[in-house]
């Protein structure tokens, strides 16, 4: 017979390290949250110069966006935004993201082409900052919000101990 005992707390590394990677992610996830909480709150609350929650809504409605939809892309911004920067939801919030990035491309950007427009001489914004939007929402979806991050299962702050 042996003596081991099968405790699963014992088997489990305790590895507390916070690695490049953890810094990188929380970098990414502090400015994509910081850029898109500043849009959401544009749109919803009518700071940083915005217009506010139902004049967003009658703007997207004249580019054919029902208005639910037009409130859900307005709250995934700004909630999206503070779920990023405190890594709370934090998968969750950057599909919603790049989710409003797709939306925004097909529905307004695409025919202006690629590059934003920088010196006034096109249409309108191309699709160049949508797509890395997109990209660097994607590697928080994948990767988690690393171990600087409210909604780390290693961090304690909500856990029984």
């Amino acid at each position: 017979m042996s003596t081991l005992t099968h405790d699963a707390t014992v088997a489990r590394p305790q590895n507390r390290v916070i690695t490049a990677i953890d810094w990188g992610l929380l970098f990414l996830r502090l400015i994509l949250g910081a850029v898109f909480f500043a849009h959401g709150a544009q749109k919803v609350l009518g700071w940083f110069g915005g217009s506010g929650l139902s004049a967003t809504v009658q703007g997207m409605a004249h580019m054919g966006i029902p208005a639910p939809l037009a409130y859900l892309a307005s709250f995934t911004e700004f909630l999206g935004g503070l779920g990023l920067i405190f890594g709370v939801l934090s998968r969750l919030s950057a599909l919603g993201i790049a989710i409003n990035m797709i939306v925004a491309i097909l529905l307004v950007h695409l025919p202006n082409g690629f590059f934003m427009n920088w010196f006034g001489q096109q249409k309108g914004e191309g699709i160049e900052y949508h797509l890395l939007v997109i990209g660097i929402a994607l590697m928080i979806l994948l990767a988690g919000p690393g171990r600087l991050a409210i909604g780390d299962p290693e961090v304690r702050l909500f856990r029984k101990r």
